[in-house]
């Protein structure tokens, strides 16, 4: 198959298996606003999901604020983030955004701000058990984080519908991605079980690979992210999980990487992960799809990364 025929063969598989959105009614959800076309500068503001339950889970959200600007500088440089800024006009689409075993989402803000400035709100929990400061650390906790996700994603849509929050009226919540980096690529996959609301529409999984149950119907379209040298989450895992999936996927890999240096701006790697991410979350999200058409041209760099799909007809 020639490249411009896979590329569109992967194009109008990504949008048949994004579906179309259902509301909680039942009706289809209505298209998304174009993507925005230049970045914006970002807010960061802080909650707590249930605060006097039994897991309360902190969340930290980036968020456009301002207006868009023609020069795209935020792709590549770090963007301005001003704590507890106005949000920006319009709804936007929401990543829930997973950390790692020993992390914080602080620490992925190089990626998370980047993805707030391309127009979309990121909401990252602080899971109670596996974060860097846990007092009571326990690895197979990350059984319940795909529970947390969704309890955030149910948090955000009661939110939106109600008064008093900034966030009011700013959230697609018909469209949802779940993200995640090594113990958070397994909770994002394990919120794609059986019978999950079509209200989450993609996923992206970093280092990570599946969970029990996980990758069950309604399909939705999945990026995987691996370093191939990866001493933590071998690459086996990921393409596993890669080979599980349902629906259309895509898996973009970094020959001689470990568990997660191409997060980190500057490093090899980075700038196609960035730019890869983004405009699957554009195109699976705001329906873009010239960023489809875009992946596999921002995914490969010779000597630094490799780019393949499933799910394609031959």
């Amino acid at each position: 198959m020639g490249a411009q025929r896979l590329v569109a063969v992967l194009v109008t598989a990504l949008l048949a298996g994004c579906g179309p959105a259902t509301s909680a009614t039942g009706e289809p959800a209505p298209a998304a606003r174009h993507a925005p076309s230049g970045t914006y500068p970002v807010g960061v503001r802080q909650f707590v999901v249930d605060p006097g339950g039994p897991r309360p889970l902190p969340v930290t959200v980036w968020y456009p604020t301002g207006r868009a600007a023609d020069d795209p500088a935020g792709s590549s440089g770090a963007p301005p983030v001003r704590p507890d800024a106005p949000v920006a006009a319009g709804r936007f689409p929401v990543v829930v955004y997973a950390h790692g075993l020993l992390s914080l989402p602080e620490l992925h803000a190089p990626l998370t701000t980047r993805w707030a400035a391309a127009g979309f709100v990121v909401a990252a929990p602080t899971f109670p058990r596996t974060n860097l400061r846990s007092r009571n650390f326990t690895r197979g906790d990350i059984r319940h984080q795909p529970a947390d996700g969704w309890r955030l994603i149910r948090h955000l849509v009661r939110l939106d519908a109600g008064r008093g929050d900034p966030l009011v009226g700013h959230l697609d919540v018909a469209r949802f991605a779940a993200a995640g980096h090594s113990a958070g690529g397994f909770t994002t996959a394990g919120m794609f079980v059986a019978g999950h609301s079509a209200r989450l529409r993609a996923g992206i999984v970093i280092a990570g690979g599946g969970l029990a149950g996980s990758f069950a119907g309604p399909a939705a379209p999945l990026l995987f992210v691996h370093g191939g040298a990866d001493p933590i989450v071998p690459e086996s895992v990921g393409r596993a999980g890669y080979a599980r999936t349902l629906g259309p996927a895509a898996f973009l890999g970094l020959p001689g990487q470990g568990h997660g240096e191409y997060l980190t701006p500057g490093r090899p790697g980075f700038a196609q992960v960035l730019v890869t991410t983004t405009d699957f979350l554009r195109g699976t999200l705001y329906d873009d799809r010239a960023a489809l058409r875009r992946l596999r041209t921002d995914a490969t760099l010779p000597g630094v990364t490799t780019f393949a799909t499933r799910r394609l007809p031959t």
